[in-house]
């Protein structure tokens, strides 16, 4: 697997990379690690959505996003789930563009619990793979430089939706909605940031009633790939997630480890042990097309 010198996660500013690229003897990429991880955004809790109403039974129709996905999403022999952005006709960028103008509309903390948590991560992804389109061709999501600020890095920063009367960027749903309302660390198997690095974009989309199983079922692709973990010459590496958001998967690395025998099969699950230390951290930001 590609390993890039230095990596940032959606949202890192961008003086960590410059900052990174200052280190230098035997502890550079140790101290860049370090950087990466203290620039990692942290999870704080958005009060205003912090409201649901489970006597509700209201659906969210996702559809049109789900015929999408079925549509122009590839498994590869690889393991990895790319996306046909050339492929995509002008109506089905309308229709995506309608979809998530229709998901803008609605007053979501009226729904329940469940469908909430469906709405906030289909909206994420149908969002991402717009701006790719917007965009198209990129090498990495990573060009799309929107977000502000002069170093800005990417487009997670820019408030791109307004719902409910709130402006709402990327890195608001990831990071001040999602993760601190939910507190799964298998939220992070569910959003896709269009990156080869980045757990697969689900061929269908997320739903109440399938959550539990989609979520467990892309733990698991995840973990199970050399993207996500992986024993060379008895040394383990990981997927940077596991480093800019270790809190979410336990105090500490062997919380990580814990988490990865969780889901760990043969031959992975063998080769995982208690007492196994993280030898490094990797992730690719290559765009995840479909030739």
């Amino acid at each position: 697997m590609h390993m890039p010198r230095f990596q940032t996660r959606p949202g890192y500013p961008a003086i960590a990379l410059l900052l990174a690229a200052m280190t230098t003897l035997v502890s550079a990429q140790a101290q860049a690690n370090a950087l990466e991880r203290l620039f990692a955004p942290k999870a704080e809790r958005w009060s205003f959505w912090d409201r649901q109403n489970d006597d509700s039974t209201a659906v969210i129709d996702h559809g049109h996003w789900d015929r999408f996905l079925q549509t122009y999403t590839v498994p590869g022999e690889d393991g990895i789930i790319r996306v046909r952005y050339s492929r995509v006709t002008a109506a089905d960028r309308d229709a995506l563009a309608k979809y998530i103008d229709d998901l803008q509309q609605l007053p979501i903390r009226d729904y329940s619990t469940p469908q909430q948590l469906a709405y906030w991560i289909n909206l994420y992804n149908a969002l991402t793979v717009q701006l790719v389109l917007q965009h198209y061709p990129v090498e990495s999501i990573r060009d799309i430089d929107i977000s502000p600020g002069f170093l800005a890095d990417g487009p997670w920063g820019k408030q791109l939706l307004l719902i409910e009367g709130q402006a709402v960027s990327l890195n608001d749903i990831e990071h001040r909605i999602l993760r601190p309302l939910w507190q799964d660390p298998r939220l992070h198997y569910a959003l896709n940031c269009a990156s080869l690095g980045c757990p697969n974009l689900q061929p269908a989309a997320f739903r109440a009633e399938t959550m539990e199983a989609m979520l467990e079922q892309a733990a698991a692709a995840y973990v199970n790939h050399p993207r996500g973990a992986s024993v060379e010459d008895n040394k383990l590496y990981v997927s940077s997630i596991y480093s800019w958001f270790r809190d979410d998967f336990g105090d500490d690395n062997a919380a990580v480890i814990a988490h990865l025998q969780r889901y760990a099969a043969p031959p992975l699950r063998g080769a995982l042990s208690a007492g196994m230390r993280i030898s490094g951290d990797r992730y690719d930001w290559s765009l995840n097309d479909a030739p």
